[in-house]
């Protein structure tokens, strides 16, 4: 049996905004591309996008051979897993056309590989060819069939080409990530979680709406040596801050430390935890069990009059969205809470939402995330905290 490789892509600049998807098949055996597709999609995010290209090579394979055997590749890896069937879709949009791509082929002729964003740079290269067409008021649909061309280095996948890849992935690169020189430098984000404060020490749910707590006086020395950690990797352009109390009070030890003015961003705040603000696990489970356990089950369920984990990162991404318009390609140190951090996090890995229950943030632990204009991004560094190990912290923090 034929087998086809069909390479998706999709891209939105804003997320959402506009928007578009890239798509291209490839024979197996010859590494010719058969068909090159690509077309603008309106206003919508990157998930959707990129759902649209695979809907969109799957149909351009099924014309080319209704009997062959198509491996999908994406650099989506939401799109992968949940094709893939491991991972949930509980986005109603994104489901419907999961189902639409499920339709295109039997199941069993289909299988998903995720691939790094360097080797998916045809598709990728189609989406922003239908973008920058829409941008000069022409057409953003795409269709042609090239000439043969030479196959890519891994078309089928070997064990050797694989593990060519990973030593090239391996040596330095000039770039953040060795990624294409037209992306141009990222906003580089180091994402800080404020010092210990009392609530934080005793386990107590602390967020925005509730009582705005102080540092603790081991809170402070986890911001000073944050500060000098900060320093010590060459600085920062702009320090912000949630508007809470002990963010601004992290912030401002890093600010003097490195002669900046502060930024507040009200988006980077905690969630609110409503009714169980300053209160322990043990109290909420006690006094609200079965909220507690909607809560734990769905990150679209907010706390007694509170707001949901869905809500934060709706207003996270703005913020984020908002700072960079702010600084394209400064770095910027964001002093901000658990849950935020962990939000942006997703959003910038692509993963889903109940993805924060698998994180873990030390007070003053530092997470970095580059954002590039086209609305990619990556994960540098995720919860470092070495430069903690010689402030004394209480047992069980």
């Amino acid at each position: 049996m034929r087998l086809l490789i069909v390479e998706a892509d999709g891209g939105s600049r804003g997320n959402p905004g506009p928007a578009a998807y890239g798509a291209l098949v490839r024979d197996a055996e010859t590494g010719e591309v058969l068909v090159e597709l690509a077309e603008h999609i309106g206003v919508t995010t990157n998930n959707v996008a990129e759902y649209q290209g695979l809907v969109a090579g799957l149909r351009a394979a099924h014309e080319i051979d209704p009997g062959a055997r198509v491996e999908a590749r994406l650099d989506s890896k939401l799109v992968v897993e949940q094709m893939s069937g491991r991972w949930s879709i509980k986005n109603a949009t994104l489901r419907a056309i999961a189902l639409e791509a499920r339709e295109v082929l039997p199941y069993e002729r289909v299988s998903y590989r995720w691939v790094p964003r360097e080797q998916n740079m045809a598709a990728d290269r189609l989406v922003n060819e239908s973008l920058e067409a829409i941008e000069r008021g022409r057409s953003g649909s795409i269709r042609r069939c090239p000439e043969a061309a030479p196959p890519p280095l891994d078309v089928v996948g070997s064990a050797e080409e694989d593990e060519a890849r990973a030593e090239a992935a391996a040596r330095p690169a000039n770039k953040v990530l060795g990624w294409a020189p037209d992306l141009g430098p990222p906003m580089l984000t180091l994402l800080a979680r404020h010092g210990a404060s009392e609530y934080s020490l005793e386990k107590r749910f602390s967020g925005r709406g509730g009582v705005d707590v102080p540092l603790a006086p081991v809170g402070r020395e986890q911001a000073e040596a944050l500060a000098v950690e900060l320093e010590r990797r060459g600085g920062a352009d702009v320090v912000v801050t949630s508007p809470l109390l002990r963010t601004r009070q992290t912030a401002g030890i890093v600010a003097r430390r490195l002669g900046l003015q502060l930024e507040v961003e009200d988006g980077f705040a905690e969630c609110a935890f409503g009714e169980w603000d300053g209160r322990t696990f043990a109290e909420v489970r006690d006094g609200w069990p079965v909220e507690l356990e909607a809560w734990l089950a769905s990150a679209d369920v907010a706390p007694p009059g509170g707001e949901s984990f869905a809500e934060v990162r709706t207003r996270v991404d703005a913020a984020r969205r908002r700072l960079h318009e702010r600084h394209p390609t400064r770095r910027v140190v964001v002093v901000s809470h658990v849950s935020p951090i962990k939000l942006a996090v997703g959003l910038a890995i692509d993963a889903p939402l109940h993805s924060l229950y698998r994180m873990e943030l030390a007070p003053c632990s530092l997470t970095s995330v580059a954002w590039y204009a086209d609305g990619n991004a990556s994960l540098l560094g995720f919860a470092e905290s070495a430069h903690l190990r010689d402030v004394p912290v209480p047992d069980g923090v």
